[in-house]
């Protein structure tokens, strides 16, 4: 890191503490990782909170008073309808929590911070020309990522860049956009509901080459980059959701890549397939040449052509998306993950395979039955716009070990209709905000519920017996996560499968530890350690 850099970093981290009320703001400059602050709470009437990469702890025993807040308020920018405000020519976003009155009563200021270097996993991706879809649960980095993007096509490959920053995260708080950004050109939006209007402005009125978007989260934010593609712009953006399986089950953002809609076979093609008559096919070229699932700083999953990819799905035939890890030495490393049978798009068949099946209603898999080879575990729903009645209907009808919760952090998932998820109300936000996966319904039916809960007892059976054919590892690694519970500092698992690696990786966070891979195939392995 250069001097220029290591300053310009610690300048921006200073600007952000500067803001903080004086009695925490020495509490926090002592600390020796206050290079690792992540965002700071502030709620009235309770301690504030410092969160760590390492961990999160409460900064001070003096509780935040309304002086404290509005002290804060009155050194950041207005915030806007999305209750964001910044700090002018740096990217820290400053998020309030208001009463009923619309008064701050909480504030959480989250640190930005540019990442030079982030994006050499997928860089060749990137300046292939293709449009790139970015996907990943929150805070894994995305937005990071998509700043180095638009840093490297504006400066490194020469291209006329436009960013349409929605939330002003990209490029920071202010008229003057941050140098993270490099030679790419910024503009605002003034209301998050007009993103699509400004995308589509962008390239009406600038010429540019690609266009960088943060979230695409709307049915009016997909129509307007399926018309900046046809137009022949490459595009690079996020979008909600954790996978492509997540994308495709989502009737708003679906046509990212292709969309679904039903089709009725002739008898011929019916039985080459040895499908039913009617099948889900993709309606329309992707929008999106690429799809990336973030896993990590330093581990991605790559669908290279989302078309075909989209097409095996539908049809459930295998697929086997590319796995990239940057090592210690920071070298890439690039192998197919094994190529597996989508489980929750089983629209067609093998040729050999004649068997009947049930027909399905769109965005919900229907699933053949099978005996269930291990207990499965219980599922919380949070039903959204969802009858009740009905679920729990179809919840006994199979005797599916599914509970109806009411509290979002007791829930596993939530289940909502097409038109609830349009509003994008703050509760879903919330949700996904959680990480919450977010399955969606056409309509409010029995029909559709009763598929989606067989759908989703048949995930939970393959999981269910993966994890038990993989039992001696997970029994390792949950043996390495009982003994840093009773005092150890690390503990090194043997090697493993890239798979079954990941598999570890989930035992290690359900169990509250922190993990990591290290080593060289085949001897990599992952290595668990303490929080």
């Amino acid at each position: 890191m250069t001097q220029l850099l290591r300053t310009q970093l610690e300048a921006d981290l200073e600007s952000l503490v500067e803001t903080v009320p004086p009695h925490i703001r020495g509490l926090l400059l002592e600390r020796d990782d206050v290079n690792e602050l992540l965002e700071v709470v502030l709620d009235l009437g309770r301690e504030p909170e410092a969160r760590f990469l390492s961990e999160s702890l409460v900064i001070s025993s003096r509780e935040i008073s309304e002086s404290d807040i509005e002290s804060v308020i009155q050194k950041v920018s207005s915030f806007g309808e999305d209750n964001r405000a910044g700090i002018e020519r740096t990217l820290h976003r400053i998020s309030a929590i208001r009463n009923r009155s619309g008064k701050v009563v909480g504030l959480t200021l989250r640190v930005g911070r540019a990442v030079y270097g982030t994006i050499r996993i997928i860089e060749d991706l990137v300046l292939s020309g293709k449009s790139v879809l970015l996907l990943g649960k929150p805070g894994v980095g995305k937005t990071t990522m998509l700043r180095e993007i638009a840093r490297v096509l504006a400066d490194d490959a020469q291209k006329r860049v436009i960013i349409v920053d929605t939330s002003n995260e990209i490029a920071g708080d202010g008229d003057i956009p941050h140098p993270g950004i490099g030679r790419s050109r910024r503009m605002q939006v003034r209301l998050p509901d007009l993103q699509h209007a400004v995308m589509i402005e962008a390239v009406e009125n600038h010429m540019p080459e690609v266009i960088v978007i943060d979230e695409i989260g709307t049915e009016a934010d997909a129509d307007a980059a399926r018309t900046i593609a046809e137009r022949g712009v490459q595009l690079v953006a996020t979008a909600h959701g954790n996978s492509l399986d997540n994308l495709i089950m989502n009737p708003t953002l679906s046509d990212l890549v292709g969309g679904v809609e039903a089709v009725t076979l002739g008898d011929i093609e019916a039985r080459r397939r040895g499908s039913q008559k009617t099948v889900r096919e993709r309606r329309a070229p992707p929008t999106f040449d690429i799809l990336v699932e973030i896993q990590g700083w330093n581990e991605v999953v790559v669908h290279e052509d989302v078309s075909d990819v989209v097409d095996r799905m539908l049809r459930g035939n295998p697929i086997s998306p590319q796995l990239r890890t940057v090592d210690e030495l920071g070298r890439l490393q690039r192998s197919h993950a094994e190529a597996k049978i989508p489980t929750l798009f089983n629209g067609g068949r093998d040729r050999g395979d004649r068997r009947d099946t049930p027909r399905r209603a769109w965005g919900v898999p229907m699933l053949e039955e099978q005996e269930d080879v291990v207990p499965l575990k219980s599922v919380n729903i949070l039903p959204y716009g969802i009858n009740k009645g009905k679920l729990m209907q179809a919840v006994r009808s199979i005797n599916a070990p599914v509970e109806l919760v009411a509290d979002l952090g007791k829930a596993d998932m939530l289940l909502t209709t097409k038109n609830y998820y349009r509003r994008s109300t703050q509760a879903l936000q919330l949700a996904e905000q959680r990480g919450k996966p977010v399955y969606v319904l056409r309509k409010n039916t029995l029909a559709q519920i009763q598929q989606f809960v067989q759908a989703l007892m048949r995930k939970q059976s393959q999981d269910a017996q993966m994890k038990l054919e993989h039992t001696d590892a997970l029994d390792e690694a949950e043996r390495a996560a009982s003994r840093l519970g009773e005092g150890e500092t690390q503990v090194k698992l043997s090697p493993q499968a890239a798979y079954v690696r990941h598999l570890q990786h989930k035992v290690a966070n359900e169990r509250g530890v922190s993990s990591s891979s290290e080593g060289r195939e085949p001897n990599r392995h992952v290595v668990m350690y303490r929080r």
